[in-house]
């Protein structure tokens, strides 16, 4: 435990916005977040966010709701980042941050469940080895456990180097919620190549229209992006705080930022709402409809 009377008194209070260095203390990120980089991932993902929100609006699919989630998520990181810039010591802007882009992308796998089950529903129940409900029963339900472990361990690991202790118990925690995150997706992954697989044995991928089969592939481009982008946090994770990726912007930007601005924003331009604007399933209750006639 370090002795608070040492530490310089911007540093006691977690809403300072000193921007100039201070001798011997550096920057909870280990240097100066760029200010171009969050205005522009910001923008990004505000210009997804609005165009996932219309689609939510209008079709009511979980698919969009999970991609709008997404979207916020990383729109608010991005704004902590931004935030960062003007005052790269103040512990809250480091935990808003920190907390919201490594959750993020529980969203976007979670639309990338459901969407499966669309497609199954669409060609039929033998292209599947599970059905479209045991895909969100099970896969959500993984995502759920990503969330809270790698949400605990952030905010644990964040609290604590703002209070400049031991930050590797949270960061255990997190890279766990990573590392069960991608066993999940390794298993979903599998699982869609085998659909794939079944329906071209089936010669069923010809029931698929213009707009939907670039969807699928839209799904599986989402699906390596984010696979590869929860590769190089466990990576830099496991380096530690004073890691070489932890403390180079450039690799988080490449490798974070812009992978989840495509698993993000692919599904903006393959709108899956129109792709499926003829199949009832997946859809939100309507006010006067019973909701036990729908299903996810």
């Amino acid at each position: 435990m370090i002795d608070l009377s040492v530490i310089p008194e911007p540093l006691r209070n977690p809403n300072n916005c000193r921007v100039d260095p201070i001798p011997g203390w550096s920057y909870s990120y280990g240097y100066r977040p760029s200010l171009a980089a969050g205005v522009t991932f910001s923008v990004l993902f505000a210009l997804a966010l609005f165009a996932h929100t219309f689609q939510a609006v209008r079709s009511r699919r979980w698919a969009s709701i999970l991609l709008t989630m997404g979207a916020l998520t990383e729109l608010i990181g991005w704004a902590g980042r931004t935030w960062s810039y003007a005052c790269p010591y103040n512990a809250n802007a480091y935990l808003m941050q920190i907390v919201t882009l490594i959750i993020a992308p529980v969203f976007v796998t979670g639309a990338l469940y459901v969407l499966l089950g669309m497609f199954i529903e669409l060609v039929g129940r033998g292209s599947s080895v599970l059905s479209p409900r045991m895909y969100a029963i099970v896969f959500l339900t993984c995502d759920v456990i990503s969330l809270v472990i790698q949400a605990v361990g952030g905010a644990m690991a964040s609290s604590a180097s703002s209070n400049l202790e031991d930050a590797w118990p949270g960061t255990r925690i997190m890279i766990g919620g990573v590392v069960f995150q991608m066993v999940a997706m390794t298993a979903f992954a599998l699982l869609a190549v085998d659909f794939v697989r079944r329906c071209a044995g089936m010669g069923e991928m010809a029931r698929l229209s213009r707009a939907q089969s670039p969807v699928l592939v839209a799904m599986f481009v989402s699906l390596v992006a984010v696979y590869a982008r929860s590769i190089f946090r466990t990576v830099e994770l496991a380096e530690g705080w004073s890691g070489y990726l932890m403390l180079h912007e450039r690799y988080f930007l490449a490798l974070d930022g812009a992978l989840m601005v495509l698993a993000v924003g692919i599904f903006v331009l393959f709108d899956p709402t129109r792709a499926f604007s003829g199949v009832q399933q997946q859809r939100l209750p309507d006010r006067k409809t019973s909701s036990n006639e729908y299903s996810l």
